[in-house]
């Protein structure tokens, strides 16, 4: 009996961007998020779709997805939300622009092509590196999609083969000769542990929970009724840089989580830029640590997330603050991980790490996961870490493709947050809502209105069906369902 032989993948030699097409579509959260200075209720989530020549053929395509949140790529208090929104979509846009008939012998040299003209741009606009690269990464996972499905080859496949034809070297000097694989799992993690973020004005417990606020959507609201329904046991802690009212929220959050989870959970602490300096922050640590209902809670943390403002978080007093606090907690940067070198110097200065978020570029996280492997063998004195945070993201495309480089680069425990403040795929068209259901049933389930929500189930996310797909999303998003960026406008 003959059977048909496998056709071995080759890398291309040759693609071309032929063309790339933005869409938004409005969402309102079912509860406000307060984060740092800002509090979401409603934002747009950006849908980039591009048709991606590979060695001449039929165009295939591929889609990207993010929400566009006020207040994180820029933390300006004076800057209206509406005139940010449209500064987001201008950087992503000019990526666009730039992107559109590219030719590249590897998705590689398109993505440094890309990311060199959008750093000279943003240069002479006086756009800040990490949102002028949040345009970057939009076209940059687009074409990533793209290219996996022509390459008929999950995103995780791709990277170990190498089929991007990325040099880290190129980007890192001490992996020069490595390729990714040398430092990534060999399979990817075929689930995360969901950290749940607890926000600055979140209920802790039902009673918090005004009558007129209540919600009646079937899915939990405060941090209590999260744990009982989803398991949970891992949570990322919001902290505004007010002592006297952070020490009492974490006294109260601490009661809940021993309540509902005994001694087993861990938590992180994210500092939101809220310090001035690592004096001010220390001073506000070292008063968690001599408070006695917060001592044993204390030994549950994981990191602390960017404690100081980006503006001065990698200055170089840092090094010595840093030095002189043998004993501080970990410590990672997120919001100042704008560049390419950001993470090499913020290990100089003696930081643990950074973040990955998609909206970063995937690219550059692949190059700091392999730079802390490296460090990491190397001098192993000190855990050196790379934490998966969240940008609020949901389905259909943004959070699967998220899943897909954390599970990719071996990361476990992950921020997740979007499922939490969204009405899940409540929001999206009745169309798409059947497909995710269908295609993705281990991801998400129908909530008692019928809509997808998230399935979380002991605390965790399985990933199946995303590590399955191309880039995540195991099928493709009309997008034309949405608003072309030039009719947008607010609900």
């Amino acid at each position: 009996m003959e059977t048909t032989p496998v056709r071995r993948y080759t890398p291309p030699v040759n693609l071309r961007v032929c063309e790339a097409d933005l869409r938004l579509h409005n969402l309102h959260t079912r509860m406000p998020f307060k984060y740092g200075i800002a509090t979401m209720t409603r934002m747009p989530m950006a849908f980039v779709r591009v048709a991606l020549e590979v060695d001449g053929r039929p165009p295939a395509l591929g889609v990207a997805a993010d929400l566009l949140p006020p207040k994180w790529f820029t933390k300006d208090p004076a800057r209206a939300v509406l005139d940010e929104v449209h500064e987001m979509l201008d950087v992503i846009e000019t990526a666009m622009e730039t992107a559109e008939g590219q030719n590249a012998p590897s998705l590689f040299d398109l993505w440094q092509q890309l990311h060199d003209s959008q750093t000279a741009w943003a240069a002479a606009e006086h756009k800040p590196p990490l949102l002028a690269h949040f345009g970057t990464s939009l076209v940059e996972r687009a074409v990533m999609d793209a290219f996996c499905r022509a390459a008929a080859k999950p995103f995780h496949r791709a990277l170990l083969d190498n089929d991007f034809g990325i040099r880290l070297g190129e980007l890192r000097a001490e992996l020069e000769g490595f390729s990714p694989a040398k430092w990534l799992p060999a399979r990817p993690h075929h689930e995360i542990i969901a950290r749940h973020t607890v926000g600055l004005s979140d209920p802790l417990t039902d009673a918090d929970i005004a009558r007129e606020e209540q919600l009646s959507d079937g899915l939990p609201q405060s941090l209590a009724a999260s744990i009982r329904v989803y398991g949970l046991r891992h949570f990322k802690l919001k902290v505004n840089g007010d002592t006297a009212h952070d020490v009492d929220r974490l006294r109260r959050i601490a009661g809940v989580l021993r309540a509902e989870c005994g001694e087993d959970f861990a938590f992180t602490l994210d500092g939101n830029e809220q310090f001035k300096s690592f004096a001010e922050f220390r001073q506000f640590w070292e008063t968690l640590r001599a408070d006695d209902a917060l001592k044993a809670f204390l030994t549950k943390l994981l990191f602390v997330e960017q404690p100081l403002h980006r503006t001065m978080a990698l200055h170089q007093d840092a090094a010595a603050a840093l030095a002189d606090w043998p004993e501080r907690p970990p410590i990672i940067i997120d919001e100042s991980d704008g560049e390419l070198d950001s993470l090499p110097s913020a290990l100089a200065l003696g930081y643990d790490g950074t973040s990955h978020k998609n909206c970063k570029g995937v690219i550059k996280s692949l190059a700091n996961r392999c730079l802390l492997a490296q460090r990491q063998q190397q001098s192993p004195v000190r855990p050196l870490l790379m934490s998966g945070e969240d940008l609020c993201n949901v389905g259909p495309v943004a959070l699967l493709q998220d899943f897909a480089v954390c599970a990719a680069l071996g990361i476990k425990s992950v921020e997740r947050n979007g499922h939490h403040y969204n009405a899940g795929l409540s929001q999206f068209p009745r169309s798409v809502q059947e497909e995710i259901l269908r295609m993705h049933f281990d991801l998400y389930h129908p909530s008692p209105a019928g809509w997808p929500t998230l399935t979380i189930e002991r605390g965790r996310i399985a990933l199946g069906s995303v590590n399955e797909a191309a880039f995540g999303v195991k099928f493709l998003l009309n997008t034309s369902q949405f608003t072309p960026a030039d009719e947008w406008e607010w609900d």
